[in-house]
């Protein structure tokens, strides 16, 4: 995955310790109802379209970027999905705690595509055929299944084990 010269920036500082960084997502549905994820090249496994937020950037410009960058699909929001701390330690030993996003969508153009960089696949399922897919994807995925729905928070003291838990992860 490519790393943003911000991101290069701060690491030079602070090394491997922990970070807090800003992320969004979107869960996107096709007009059949079917979900668009990519098979990530960092470690092959499929995932929803997300990254960082940059300086200056809102968080819906940030996913629906994210999501025209890795899949070539065009897509608009619905409406929030929710939010969520998560944290993450990548092979290199960088740790960072994510402040994420996440957006329900629909596709409105382009064409399903892999960036060749980021996704090494990119690929429509229907809800009920989705490959294995990580906790928090599994999240996203639940939390914006329902169109009217309302936006998704963790609740004050939750951690992540019982994130998975109250949703049967």
């Amino acid at each position: 995955m490519p790393i943003s010269p911000y991101i290069t920036g701060l690491r030079a500082h602070i090394g491997h310790d922990l970070l807090l960084l800003p992320g969004a997502s979107g869960v996107v549905r096709d007009d059949d109802g079917r979900i668009l994820l990519i098979r990530r090249s960092d470690n092959g496994r499929w995932s929803l379209p997300a990254g960082m937020i940059d300086p200056g950037e809102q968080p819906a410009a940030a996913a629906l970027r994210e999501i025209e960058e890795e899949t070539g699909v065009i897509a608009e929001i619905d409406r929030l999905g929710g939010v969520a701390m998560h944290e993450a330690q990548y092979p290199n030993g960088d740790r960072c705690e994510y402040l994420a996003v996440w957006f329900r969508c629909r596709a409105v153009g382009g064409e399903a595509r892999p960036d060749g960089d980021e996704t090494l696949e990119v690929r429509w399922f229907a809800p009920d055929e989705l490959p294995e897919v990580g906790e928090l994807t599994t999240l996203r995925i639940k939390t914006t299944a329902d169109p009217d729905g309302p936006p998704w928070f963790a609740q004050p003291g939750e951690t992540y084990t019982e994130l998975g838990r109250r949703h049967g992860l």
